[in-house]
């Protein structure tokens, strides 16, 4: 292994052989005995008197794709042991995130007697005590910070306070596979049972943006195993439909192409057919449900453009003052479609550098405004946004996104108070305004050749807190800039370095007419970016992936 792979490993804290040998292995073994959680004994004692007494489970889950293979696990691996099995995922417009009281009685209503929540319900108090008073049992199964009164029922989070679990950053699928895991080890059930759900776990596990570390590396790795040699007809179906090549799939395919598309069910319409995709027993039962699916994602990616483009003038109205952006970027509109305010609340955020946060009207006389944020690296939107908790109705999410229900009558003073807020934030700490990682390589368009680009792919699954390496290339010059997609917003080009002349093909997706003018100029460029390998048709090439470009100030 090169020199600069070693030493870039030591920065990200690899370090030691055995630690090194571990991170690239095909094979990892860094895994924990899911006994370590809290309550797990007991969780385990709840599902196997349940299917004991032949009682009625209802799988509680989330509308996102971490909630949607959460169900999926549970009610696949849970029918292995009784057909008293149901699910439920509210709807992202009509019910919101997490518990509600309305969900429960008609849960209880439709013959339930217990339920399993997945990816939500660790500070639904009130919603776990409704659910007693109707009798229902419940036990809760979350992963998400708790910074409020906690459910008064078996929860098993590793963020909970009594809980020792020595990796507590797993996501709801990965909860969900460690109570499998128990009751698979309790009633030495055959491993198959858990091998056969990995796929869901990567999904889950990269959907949802945990870091790709410790224990949710070694449940990527096996997943994207078991994606590759997947039967599942639903799963099967999408790869094909989407023009992914199933023995190829990575961490990527499954974030920019499968994830989305699970996702945009629960954006356009219901997460529930995410769920039967995923549950399908043949490809002609999963084919319309993975052309509704598609149809969801185009949906949601027209929708995305359209409003993206309205929020960026509106920005321009509601978040300068004095002529400069402020801190914080809050944009109210009536017209966005609530199902991808987050997502162009990030892209927003990539663009201005700054946190934002999208809001849009809700309830019945548009009484309330619901918000969808989203932030930078360097500023823990969770931890700011909770200075002003007295003022929501609903709240919560991690650093990097929340969500927030608010009164109209009080938006105006959390407006000002998360400007002020966040004044003072960069006040004790500059640093905080700065933006993106540090290269992390710097090389010459030579260098960056087939064998280097495979030793960076030793160091995939990528991810949150394991991303592609940021590598530099000062002072190259540029040839065959050629524009293409919708709007000539993508660009490809080759980039060298004088007088060696030997070129590296690049890319840079959706900035292309911002940057035309540095892109024409005929003199030196910076470029930042990742390298990977792209197979295409049998053929293998090398790809530059731009993610800035600077101007030097030297012509060619």
């Amino acid at each position: 292994m090169k020199k600069q792979i070693i030493e870039l490993l030591k920065k990200r804290g690899i370090e030691g052989v055995e630690e090194i040998e571990e991170f690239l292995s095909d094979r990892p073994k860094k895994t924990y005995d899911p006994l370590l959680l809290h309550n797990m004994e007991a969780g385990v004692d709840f599902i196997l008197s349940a299917v004991r007494e032949k009682k009625q489970l209802c799988i509680y889950g989330d509308y996102d794709a971490d909630g949607i293979t959460s169900v999926t696990l549970l009610m696949q691996f849970l029918g292995h042991l009784t057909d008293r099995l149901e699910y439920y995922i509210p709807s992202r417009f009509e019910e919101g995130y997490g518990l509600n009281n309305d969900a429960l009685d008609k849960i209880k209503a439709g013959g339930a007697d217990a339920v399993i929540s997945v990816d939500c319900g660790s500070v639904s108090y009130s919603e776990v005590e409704h659910a007693k008073e109707i009798g229902l049992e419940i036990m809760v199964t979350d992963h998400h910070s708790i910074t409020d009164v906690m459910a008064d029922c078996i929860l098993i989070n590793p963020k909970q306070p009594l809980c020792g679990y020595p990796f507590p950053e797993l996501c709801g699928c990965g909860i969900a596979f460690k109570l499998a895991q128990a009751v698979q080890r309790r009633l030495e059930l055959p491993k198959e049972y858990l091998n056969e759900v990995l796929d869901l776990v990567a999904i889950g596990t990269i959907g949802d943006i945990v870091p790709l570390l410790d224990e949710n590396r070694t449940l990527v790795k096996y997943g994207l195993k078991k994606i590759r040699t997947s039967k599942r007809p639903g799963l099967v179906s999408l790869i094909r439909e989407t023009k992914l090549i199933q023995q190829n799939i990575d961490s990527e395919n499954v974030a920019y192409v499968i994830v989305p598309h699970l996702n945009a069910a629960g954006r356009m319409s219901h997460a529930a057919a995410g769920v039967e995709l995923l549950l399908s027993k043949d490809e002609s039962e999963a084919a319309p449900k993975v052309a509704k699916l598609i149809e969801y994602n185009a949906m949601r990616r027209r929708i995305q453009d359209e409003t993206f483009e309205k929020c960026m003038e509106l920005s321009e109205l509601q978040c300068m003052k004095d002529g400069s952006y402020m801190n914080f970027c809050i944009i109210t509109s009536e017209e966005v479609h609530e199902g991808i305010a987050g997502i162009v609340a990030g892209k927003i955020k990539d663009r201005l550098k700054r946190p934002v946060i999208i809001f849009t009207p809700s309830g019945e006389n548009g009484e309330f405004l619901k918000g969808s944020g989203r932030s930078t690296e360097r500023i823990n939107l969770y931890t700011l946004l909770k200075t002003c908790e007295d003022l929501y109705e609903r709240f919560g999410g991690h650093a990097g996104a929340c969500g927030m229900l608010i009164k109209k009558e009080n938006f105006e003073a959390f407006s000002q108070r998360i400007q002020k807020e966040t004044e003072q934030l960069l006040l004790r700490d500059p640093s905080l305004s700065e933006q993106g990682p540090d290269a992390e390589l710097f090389l010459s368009p030579a260098e960056a050749d087939a064998e280097f680009a495979g030793e960076l792919e030793k160091l995939a699954p990528f991810g949150n807190k394991n991303e592609r390496p940021l590598i530099c290339m000062e002072g190259v010059s540029l040839s065959g800039v050629t524009y293409m997609g919708e709007n000539n917003k993508h660009v490809r080009f080759s980039a060298f370095l004088p007088p060696d002349r030997r070129p590296l093909s690049c890319v840079l997706f959706g900035e292309a007419q911002e940057k035309k003018s540095i892109l024409e100029s005929g003199r030196r460029m910076s470029l930042t970016g990742s390298l990977s390998l792209q197979q295409w048709q049998g053929i293998q090439r090398v790809r530059f992936t731009v993610g800035d470009i600077f101007e030097n100030n030297d012509t060619i």
